[in-house]
């Protein structure tokens, strides 16, 4: 099999397209109860992206639960406990198209115990949609969400302010819950988000695609137009190239290449890049993506390199802009979100896991924990990292990785850390 083929069997990935017309990656978070399942339910039903035997499935469920009516939630809680249950557990991905914008929704849990698996659905988000309940107020929850959105560097925040029909749709409980968001982001650090606030009812379908018309003080635009008219943020292609290499192949008559994803920037025939950690440079002499080779290639794309010359190149190693290499760490600080329900072992031995990168990783020092309430920051040479904490860490590596600060390029400033001993992920990491 030629590495063309190996690249579209194994590693291919659709590239992303720019602009207000192409595709939106959006996330719903919040805490438990708050509607996330029953808004993106809505949201497809209304959009008419559910096919007949979707319904039919979604309809038998309902009248399995004693309900009347469509349980709108049952459209993204696909796994069977999580309809036994009521809640979301693992990360519901929904892809669903319109005239102006593609969208690719990750539906996260609310509940605390899976605070990673939000995580984990924010990680690639262009747009957070964070739902607070009219009636409750922003919770704790909702705040961690809003805290990590930040933390992931999403730069659209929209928080829908659902169960409008619960308050009688008064405008005073929507202004109390974006009172409360604005006081919240004023704690943040660094650059803030654009917020937009909508008040919406994702049970009856107000301000969802529909206007409605019990909403009548609210002038603003809907859900989904202001899904459909957020710019997306400047693309990984005007950025430093990053090519993390996944695989070496080597084939009779082309010689070798190395496979990969683009992480970002871009790339063509001829082009001067450095190898790392060798340090060498070289050019660019074909890029294979099939069915057949290109003259340039672009951030989101699996492609094979070939080079130049013969350099010792395996896996984890990275091919890079010459003009804008990337850091290279053997000690590094960052920001932690602890999954585990064991807590960090003090000067603890773990894998960490960079792009293709795989090193042995110690957490020599906790500099501090986050309240996530009041956002202010224990400091203690004695503090233990529990589950769902954030918290800044130094790291010292066994070996050197290469990579970007996070708040210069997600793709390459993201790492998670490995238990050795169970092969679980306990943490996701952001270097700063």
């Amino acid at each position: 099999m030629s590495y063309l083929r190996e690249i579209e069997r194994n590693i291919a990935v659709p590239a992303v397209t720019n602009g207000s017309g192409g595709l939106l990656r959006f996330t719903t978070a919040g805490s438990v109860d708050d509607g996330k399942s029953t808004l993106i339910g809505r949201l497809l039903h209304d959009t008419r992206q559910i096919l007949e035997d979707q319904l039919t499935a979604v309809a038998r469920a309902s009248h399995k639960q004693g309900l009347e009516e469509l349980d709108l939630s049952l459209f993204t809680d696909g796994l069977e406990a999580e309809r036994e249950q009521g809640i979301t557990i693992d990360v519901a991905y929904r892809y669903f198209s319109m005239p102006r914008r593609k969208f690719i929704i990750a539906d996260t849990p609310g509940h605390v115990q899976y605070t990673r698996n939000m995580a984990t659905g924010a990680s690639t988000a262009d747009v957070a949609v964070i739902l607070a309940d009219a009636a409750k107020g922003l919770l704790e929850q909702s705040k961690r969400h809003l805290f990590i959105a930040h933390l992931l560097g999403i730069k659209h925040v929209i928080v829908a302010v659902n169960k409008m029909d619960l308050v009688d749709y008064q405008r005073d409980k929507f202004e109390a819950v974006r009172d409360a968001v604005e006081q919240f982001s004023a704690l943040l650090d660094g650059p803030l988000p654009h917020f937009y606030f909508v008040p919406v009812c994702a049970l009856l379908g107000d301000m969802v695609v529909e206007r409605g018309d019990r909403l009548a003080w609210y002038d603003g635009p809907t859900l989904l137009e202001l899904l459909e008219s957020i710019e997306r943020a400047e693309a990984r292609t005007s950025r430093p190239f990053r090519f993390p290499v996944q695989l070496v192949q080597k084939s009779v008559e082309q010689g070798r290449a190395y496979l990969g994803l683009i992480a970002s920037g871009s790339v063509f025939v001829g082009q001067e890049v450095v190898v790392l950690p060798s340090g060498r440079t070289t050019t660019v002499k074909a890029i294979h993506r099939w069915p057949g080779n290109r003259a340039a290639a672009s951030a989101g794309e699996s492609v094979a390199l070939s080079l130049a010359d013969e350099i010792d190149i395996s896996r984890g190693d990275q091919i890079a802009s010459v003009e804008q290499p990337p850091h290279v760490f053997r000690m590094l600080e960052a920001t932690l979100v602890w999954f585990s329900v064991d807590p960090m072992v003090a000067n603890g031995r773990y894998l960490l896991k960079h792009a293709s990168r795989t090193v042995k990783a110690k957490v020599a020092s906790v500099v501090d924990i986050v309240d996530v309430d009041t956002l202010t920051k224990r400091v203690s040479t004695t503090a233990v990292v529990g589950v769902n904490d954030i918290a800044h860490v130094v790291i010292a590596l066994a070996q050197p990785i290469f990579c970007d600060l996070y708040s210069e390029e997600r793709a390459t400033g993201a790492f998670i850390l490995i238990d050795e001993m169970s092969n679980q992920t306990v943490a996701a990491g952001m270097i700063a």
